[in-house]
């Protein structure tokens, strides 16, 4: 009895410390490990950490104060907030639906694979799928028979494969990553040179691949191609007349002919000769070897070659650009390209399948022990004699219960609504039995309810969910309270400034007009215009949009490419100041005036609403912490001020 009322006190304790109050607002905290959070997220880059980190108690308090204000009027039950919550909610999800480190795991391996380039040979046998027991056993021991010649050292392949009546010999030449399936991909990077693979089964056969070599990645090629197509079955001939014709589109090019017209002209891929001819980036193992083997010969870009056989008929290709494989995980492009490559691959599947096993435990699916498995297949056979969805929602076991999670649970009508739509889609129902139907609806209803309930499993979902609900509650309570509030009210804005007139005087000030060219050189030439007389406004209206020009009174030091260090003169231009982008800026002075002069009102009425509005947010936090009364937990404010 002792032991559990110990226990009892020891976990209290703990879970007491773990959401430790640090501030309260009226029955509201806020606590200590959500304070940190906000704070280390947003915290100032100071060496001054006591007053850091009391100033953000400050900001931090009266963010929680106007959001508790926008909760209270419900602000977060207005259809534009919830539409703009749910659309930010589908956005990130994904982001917390994938096993980062398998993810990470998979990145590492395609950069390591991506390094080098392996020359392959493939020996293959076919099998049909489902086939019989002697044709499958005729298959396995045709496999072994080439796997046994390979293994005692013979290296004559057409020996080998003349042996094994219907096995096939391919030499594949070099690949690289994602030149392969990931299943065959693995193998052979997983293979030795000079060493055999042993035979693997795939759904269409049996597979033994040799490593013949191996050699740091060659890089990726962009090449364009002028290609003279064989028709099927040429003959020695027809052959010769297309080769006659390569060579002499080659010399047209050679004397002058540019390389993308020639393509336009005479070429037969129907892929590139719209583009110049020009083909996309690719690497080692994209096309076969005798095509690469051209591509590598060319030295520098702009280099052609003259007209070579492949399959396929006459290339002739020209060198547009190449690039070496990034030796570091430092290349954030790099890192970019292999990432969208494998979202794109088979290989995500894999931890795909994994996160979604671990979903389906995080859930705690369980099937209803009051539902047997032959009542659930028996009825959705029945379902399929007529798959309406009316009969789908009034079979017997549609409203029972038939599986539960640990806050939720599932009904008939939802495994039912499943087995129609999914044998109603031809392209993925591959006449699984029910069995088979039923372990992937458990992982699809329980990825489903994950989703819906993501803020329960993951702490930093929630916390991203809440930052941009509250985020936008405050935008909108800030709206009514403080800024549109202020802008509508001119009498008190007009006795606002009145009050407080001597905080709106000029600047050192002059009338300017600005002029914004897309060009040093346009900002030159409207210069020397200005210079002769011409109209500020006739010259950006002849600038067919090259020039943007306005003019206003601006303090000097607001002016762009002014220099504190030199004072203009009425009537004179400041230098032409290029930007980044390659626009140039440049002012010219109409009139100057001296600091001290008084602003009106309309020259003021900016500033005049920035500080308004400030008086008015001051006054209603007033309110709000009379409304809900803030204290500081002094000792926790200590513990994280000490804090490393």
């Amino acid at each position: 009895m002792k032991k559990g009322i110990v226990l009892s006190f020891l976990m209290g304790m703990l879970l007491s410390a773990k959401a430790q109050t640090f501030i309260t607002y009226g029955k509201n905290s806020i606590s200590k490990q959500e304070f940190l959070r906000a704070y280390n997220k947003n915290k100032p880059g100071t060496d001054a950490r006591e007053k850091s980190i009391r100033d953000y108690v400050d900001l931090y308090t009266n963010f929680k104060l106007k959001v508790k204000a926008a909760s209270e009027l419900r602000i977060d039950t207005l259809q534009q907030i919830k539409y703009d919550v749910e659309n930010f909610r589908n956005q990130i999800m994904e982001n917390y639906l994938s096993d980062e480190a398998g993810m990470k795991m998979l990145e590492n391996e395609a950069f390591e694979r991506s390094q080098k380039d392996i020359h392959v040979l493939h020996f293959f046998y076919p099998v049909v799928p489902g086939a019989n027991a002697s044709d499958s056993l005729k298959a396995f021991n045709g496999i072994n028979q080439i796997y046994k010649s390979l293994k005692s050292g013979n290296s004559n392949y057409a020996e080998i494969v003349a042996a094994v009546p219907t096995a096939k010999q391919n030499d594949i030449g070099f690949i690289t990553v994602f030149t392969l399936p990931y299943e065959y991909e693995n193998i052979v990077y997983n293979t030795g040179v000079g060493e055999i693979s042993k035979p693997y089964h795939s759904k269409n056969g049996w597979h033994i691949f040799k490593i013949l070599e191996q050699r740091p990645a060659a890089g990726k090629w962009k090449i364009a191609q002028v290609l003279f197509s064989f028709p099927p079955a040429a003959d020695a001939a027809t052959k010769a007349a297309i080769k006659a014709k390569a060579d002499s589109v080659y010399h047209l090019i050679q004397d002058g002919m540019p390389f993308g017209e020639a393509a336009k002209t005479f070429s037969n891929d129907k892929l590139t000769y719209l583009t110049d001819g020009e083909m996309q980036e690719f690497g080692a193992g994209k096309y076969s070897t005798d095509f690469e083997n051209q591509i590598f010969a060319l030295k520098k870009d702009g280099e052609i070659s003259k007209p070579f056989e492949t399959a396929f008929g006459y290339h002739i290709v020209k060198r547009l650009g190449f690039v070496l494989i990034p030796a570091n995980k430092g290349d954030e492009a790099y890192q970019l390209e292999l990432k969208q490559k494998i979202l794109q691959d088979s290989r995500i599947n894999i931890i795909r399948e994994k996160f979604a096993k671990e979903i389906v435990e995080k859930t705690g699916f369980k099937k209803a022990a009051s539902v047997s498995f032959p009542d659930l297949f028996r009825y959705a056979d029945t379902l399929m004699k007529n798959p309406t969805e009316e009969r789908a929602n009034t079979l017997p076991v549609s409203k029972k219960i038939i599986a539960t999670f640990a806050h939720g649970n599932v009904k008939g009508s939802e495994w039912l609504k499943f087995v129609r739509e999914y044998k109603a889609n031809y392209e993925q129902y591959k006449g699984e039995t029910n069995q088979q139907l039923w372990d992937k609806f458990v992982t699809i209803a329980s990825v489903d309810y994950y989703k819906k309930n993501l803020e329960y499993f993951n702490s930093d979902f929630k916390n991203q969910m809440d930052e941009f609900r509250d985020g936008n509650m405050l935008f909108e309570i800030m709206e009514r309270k403080v800024w549109n509030k202020a802008i509508a009210d001119t009498a008190g804005l007009i006795k606002y400034y009145n009050n407080h007139k001597e905080k709106y005087k000029w600047a050192a000030s002059a009338d300017v007009i600005v002029f914004n060219c897309s060009s040093q050189k346009i900002a030159e030439a409207a210069m020397e215009k200005l210079k002769a007389g011409k109209d500020w406004k006739s010259i950006a209206l002849e600038s067919n949009a090259a020039i943007q020009a306005d003019s206003g009174r601006y303090e000097l030091s607001q002016i762009a490419g002014n220099s504190t260090s030199i004072t203009p003169v009425e009537n004179s231009f400041s230098s032409v100041t290029t930007n980044a982008d390659s626009s140039s800026i440049f002012v010219q002075y109409l009139k100057l005036y001296p600091a001290g002069l008084q602003r009106n009102f309309a020259d003021a009425k900016g500033l005049v609403i920035n500080d308004y509005q400030n008086v008015l947010e001051q006054n209603w936090l007033q309110q709000l912490k009379i409304k809900y009364p803030v204290k500081v937990n002094e000792v926790v404010l200590k513990q994280i001020i000490s804090q490393e």
